[in-house]
C-alpha cells in the first residue's frame, strides 16, 4: 500500500522514515517465517561472484545472508520507532564502565545548521537505502516460497 505525497513533502526525513518504517513493517509482516532466510543470498549475483572471489571472501560472506539483513533492518526500524536512547540504555545497562566521550570546545565552535544538513542528508540517504533493502527482501522472500505475483 503506497500513498501519494505531494512533490514538496516527498524528500522530508519524515516521509523517509515512514516509508522505511511501512517496507520493515511490510517486510515483517509477508516474512512468517524468518528461519527459510538462513543461508539464502542477497542477490543471486553474489553466488556467482563466489565462485571467482579471492579464496577469504567465503568469510566475508558467511553473513551476508537474507536473515542477517531482516534481523538487522528489523533492529533499525526500533531504533528509528522508539528512539537511539532506548538502545544506548540497554547497552549501558549491561557495560556500565564504558566512559563517557569527551566533548571539546571546537565541537561547539562548528556551524551547527551546515553539520545539521549534513546529517540529515546521509540519513536521509540511508533511509532510502534501507527501504530499498526491506522492499528487494520482502520480494526475494515471496519469490522463494513461490509467492512472487501475489500482493502487487
Amino acid at each position: 500500500m503506497q500513498m501519494s505525497e505531494p512533490l514538496s513533502q516527498k524528500n522530508t526525513l519524515f516521509t523517509a522514515m515512514n516509508r522505511f518504517i511501512g517496507a520493515v513493517n511490510n517486510m515483517d509482516q509477508t516474512v512468517m517465517v524468518p528461519s527459510l532466510l538462513r543461508d539464502v543470498p542477497l542477490d543471486q549475483e553474489i553466488e556467482q561472484q563466489k565462485l571467482t572471489n579471492d579464496p577469504g571472501s567465503y568469510l566475508r560472506d558467511a553473513e551476508a545472508d537474507m536473515y542477517s539483513y531482516y534481523s538487522q533492518l528489523k533492529s533499525i526500524r526500533n531504533n528509528v520507532e522508539w528512539g537511539v536512547m532506548r538502545a544506548e540504555e540497554q547497552r549501558r545497562k549491561k557495560d556500565t564502565t564504558a566512559p563517557e566521550p569527551v566533548r571539546t570546545e571546537s565541537e561547539s565552535d562548528m556551524d551547527l545548521e551546515q553539520l545539521l544538513q549534513y546529517h540529515l542528508k546521509g540519513l536521509h540517504g540511508v533511509l532510502s537505502k534501507l527501504t530499498s533493502q526491506a522492499n528487494n527482501l520482502t520480494n526475494r522472500y515471496k519469490q522463494e516460497i513461490g509467492i512472487a505475483g501475489w500482493g502487487q
